[in-house]
């Protein structure tokens, strides 16, 4: 089961407590935008076997959304993060590339 710790909050949280909103740090596109572009944004994801960057909320806590990096196959947890950061904090990315030097390429 995974556990995530809520950046908001402080609480340690399993996966039953949360909702996953899918990948992280998508670029939305606004009026005038092509159809392309939409269609990108709307359906085209990545779906990685590894390190993932994931918006999760904390449903069943404070409600809000954050950010999380895990691999998604040993489902090891790197950390979490505010939803408004543009990338990941440096420690996390550290940890990533520690372990997993291709990841995040």
């Amino acid at each position: 089961m995974l556990k995530f710790t809520c950046p908001y909050c402080g609480i340690v949280a399993s996966e039953t407590e949360l909702s996953a909103g899918g990948e992280a740090h998508l670029k939305r596109y606004g009026p005038g935008a092509s159809d392309e572009d939409f269609e990108e944004y709307l359906f085209l994801r990545k779906n990685p076997k590894g390190v993932h960057l994931e918006r999760w909320r904390h449903a069943m806590g404070c409600g809000k959304w954050f950010l999380a990096a895990r691999h998604t196959a040993t489902l090891e947890v790197f950390g979490t993060y505010p939803a408004q950061s543009h990338e990941p904090p440096t420690e996390i990315l550290e940890k990533i590339r520690a372990k997993y030097p291709e990841a995040l390429r």
